[in-house]
């Protein structure tokens, strides 16, 4: 399996959200993780930023923002310019969609936590 350096965007300290699951098992699977969320903290060894900083060669932005706090982020992701946005549950927003498509940006509307367990990742 290939490390793909994930930024988890939408990152908490709270056990039961998903994006604390998503950092958990990507962290267990052997991927590089990045996190911003709204406060800092640290999940599975990985620092939560609450700014967005500079990020070179990533693979993956896991989206767990819903599409209104997304488009703060809507240049910073196009800069960064991933291979792919996953867009997990509640956070669909054809407006980025578009966005990311004129980029050469990939959108795959699926589940962070599902991708990893069926090895899909």
């Amino acid at each position: 399996m290939k490390n793909k350096k994930t930024l988890v965007l939408g990152a908490t300290t709270k056990p039961e959200r998903y994006a604390f699951k998503a950092i958990t098992n990507l962290v267990a699977k052997g991927h590089s993780v990045l996190a911003i969320g709204q406060n800092a903290g640290e999940v599975a060894g990985v620092k939560i930023q609450t700014k967005a900083l500079p990020i070179k060669s990533l693979d993956t932005v896991s989206l767990y923002l819903n599409p209104a706090r997304q488009r703060e982020y809507y240049n910073y992701i196009i800069e960064a310019h991933p291979k792919r946005v996953i867009f997990n549950p509640g956070t669909e927003n054809p407006e980025f969609y578009q966005l990311l498509a004129l980029n050469d940006i990939q959108v795959e509307v699926a589940c962070t936590l599902v991708l990893l367990a069926t090895n899909q990742y």
